[in-house]
């Protein structure tokens, strides 16, 4: 039983300091992740993050020149 707990605490841990390894979604280094990522493995809402924060923003802040 301890066996058990100690090792479903351990996956637990590494479960949760691997999603805090994860860039923000929108920030630059999330969007040079995305270009690294093939095409074929982004799912939906990340082609439209992507849009939305990476292509997009780079005119939105040409606009305030």
């Amino acid at each position: 039983m301890m066996r058990k707990t100690g090792l479903f605490l351990s996956m637990l841990l590494l479960a949760l300091s691997q999603s805090a390894c994860a860039p923000e979604v929108g920030s630059d280094e999330w969007c040079q992740q995305m270009v690294d990522k093939p095409k074929g493995d982004w799912t939906t809402n990340e082609a439209t993050e992507f849009a939305k924060n990476c292509i997009f923003k780079s005119y939105d802040n040409d606009e305030d020149k």
